[in-house]
């Protein structure tokens, strides 16, 4: 076994490294769960391309080689699914279009394995180390660009549709991805088969650009959270719910479908969804223009019809939008089957107490949809372990406020504190005692801070608290009334027979001093603030922690 074999075994460390990160690292959903496969896939061509040159019997040479091209079908066929969830093309897999989708792939990958009168490669000086290949492995390559330029049309067209920028922004990366793949596949062909006799082999070039559109790809997955509306909607939540609900993004897509509602409509996860056709197929006693008028032209407001459908079912449909800081992210539709309500009211005007307990039901399951509502927008803009605002929800508020402070000349300070050697109470006590002590921290914070003032998780263990209209010395006054609350409140843990107490470190930021020129730039304002701030804390904790750094501005 030579050098040349270890180049493509590091190139599947890497590949492996990367596919456990994303594992970890992400909420599994649909599309992490197509994009894992589909890495899975990318990591055997590496792998095999190692095991050829590290046995010596023509046999097993060949079973690895022919292992690796099948793989690099799947690899192709990968590309095209990755591609067609992420530009929301899922119609495309619906069983016609599944068999064109997959058969190109499949019968070249049993070509591939039968390997007819060596027609898709022959050994040379008695081993498949060198090869020669026939016209199966040119038709393999004519099938592959077709997959690469098919999953390349459509991002073209998602780029140039009416979709969300986040949605466009992975698109791109992805491109990236798939264009670096297919040039490192292209110059390994040209160099190691057209060029195979007057050129030496040079080791890796597929599996480096597998590598590299992989780290694109997963770049892709991490750079907007937002692209899965259903990471917002909590799944056991909806799920539990006797009302049907369908969940859109802002493009009217189809991202999530309860149980409740699955079995009775056509709409599979990411299909466009059309209000109108769905309308067409019933009747209702309120005005359906109206109705479809203000869900395609007032997206904010809130509307609901009854529907009677052909099957004599009559289901009240209701619309709210998803909204984080007013900015619509996508909408919730409920399907309430109220059939069996109208069937009472025909049925004899005797059974009234029934008809009662039956709009009592009504109105508690709209209740139970307005609870769900109100909980879908408090986790787009809250911590989940301690309750206060996240980070993303305190910056776009501090972009806000700072630049109407300094639109109105109005001071204000900022506070970031860190929880001193917090890691030392994780690996003492463990992460559930780390949790608690987080949550206590939190709650004596909360003691001393006024109405006005804008606590939130900035990361970890640390914590940044906006005080609005407030100088220095009042800062440096609440400060360190926090410094002094927080390291005197005591927690009790189970088990341990002494109470557990920490300390901070704080870096207070006051603004005195207004440009107006910061307002033509608020974002970049916004971090040299922030920047700020974080200089102050962490001299706090290099001149020895449990202490206050102000700077003031």
């Amino acid at each position: 076994m030579d050098f040349l074999s270890f180049t493509d075994l590091t190139l599947f460390l890497l590949l492996f490294a990367l596919f456990v990160y994303v594992f970890a690292s992400v909420t599994i959903t649909i599309l992490h769960k197509v994009y894992l496969t589909f890495h899975f896939c990318m990591m055997f061509w590496p792998i095999c391309q190692f095991a050829i040159r590290t046995v010596d019997t023509p046999k097993v040479q060949l079973f690895y080689l022919k292992l690796s091209f099948i793989d690099m079908c799947l690899i192709a066929v990968g590309w095209l699914l990755f591609t067609i969830f992420l530009t929301g093309h899922a119609r495309f897999l619906r069983k016609n279009m599944s068999i064109l989708l997959f058969v190109p792939a499949i019968l070249v990958a049993i070509c591939v394995i039968v390997n007819p009168n060596g027609k898709f490669v022959l050994p040379l000086q008695d081993n498949y180390i060198h090869r020669a290949y026939g016209p199966i492995f040119w038709v393999l390559i004519t099938v592959l660009i077709v997959y690469i330029i098919v999953s390349l049309y459509l991002m073209s067209q998602a780029l140039i549709s009416d979709k969300a920028t986040r949605i466009k922004t992975q698109v791109k990366q992805v491109f990236k991805g798939i264009t670096v793949m297919t040039l490192f596949v292209f110059l390994d062909i040209f160099f190691n088969v057209v060029l195979h006799l007057p050129l030496p082999a040079i080791p890796g070039l597929t599996s480096l650009g597998i590598l590299l559109s992989a780290i694109f790809f997963v770049i892709a997955i991490h750079r907007d959270k937002a692209f899965d509306i259903v990471k917002i909607a909590h799944q056991d939540i909806i799920d539990t719910i006797d009302l049907g609900i369908l969940v859109l993004n802002d493009n009217e897509v189809v991202v999530q479908i309860n149980r409740t509602l699955l079995p009775h409509i056509d709409f599979r996860i990411g299909s466009r969804f059309d209000m109108a056709n769905l309308l067409s197929k019933g009747q209702s006693k309120s005005n359906i223009h109206l109705f479809l008028q203000t869900y395609q032209t007032q997206p904010l407001k809130r509307t609901q019809i009854e529907i009677q459908f052909p099957n004599e079912r009559y289901v009240n449909i209701q619309t709210a939008p998803i909204r984080v800081d007013s900015e619509m992210v996508g909408r919730v539709i409920t399907f309430q089957d109220v059939s069996e309500f109208y069937r009472l009211i025909h049925e004899t005007n005797s059974q009234n107490e029934i008809l009662h307990e039956r709009n009592q039901s009504l109105i508690i399951k709209q209740d139970e949809l307005s609870l769900t509502n109100r909980k879908l927008e408090k986790m787009a803009i809250t911590d989940g372990l301690t309750g206060i605002y996240n980070r993303r929800y305190l910056t776009q508020k501090l972009e806000y406020e700072v630049m109407n402070n300094i639109k109105h000349q109005i001071p204000f300070s900022v506070i970031l504190l860190d929880i001193d050697y917090f890691k030392l109470i994780n690996d003492s006590y463990g992460h559930l005692i780390g949790d608690q002590m987080i949550l206590s921290t939190v709650a004596a914070i909360r003691q001393t801070l006024r109405q006005t003032d804008l606590l939130a998780r900035y990361g970890g263990e640390e914590f940044m608290i906006y005080l609005p209209r407030t100088s220095q010395l009042q800062a440096t006054f609440l400060a360190e009334r926090v410094k002094s609350t927080v390291e005197s409140n005591k927690m009790l843990v189970k088990n341990i027979p002494h109470s557990l107490s920490i300390t901070i470190s704080i870096g207070l930021l006051t603004i005195n001093n207004f440009s107006m020129e910061s307002l033509s730039s608020p974002h970049s304002y916004l971090n040299e603030l922030l920047e700020s701030v974080d200089k102050a804390l962490y001299k706090a904790k290099e001149e020895g922690r449990n202490r206050i750094v102000s700077v003031v501005r």
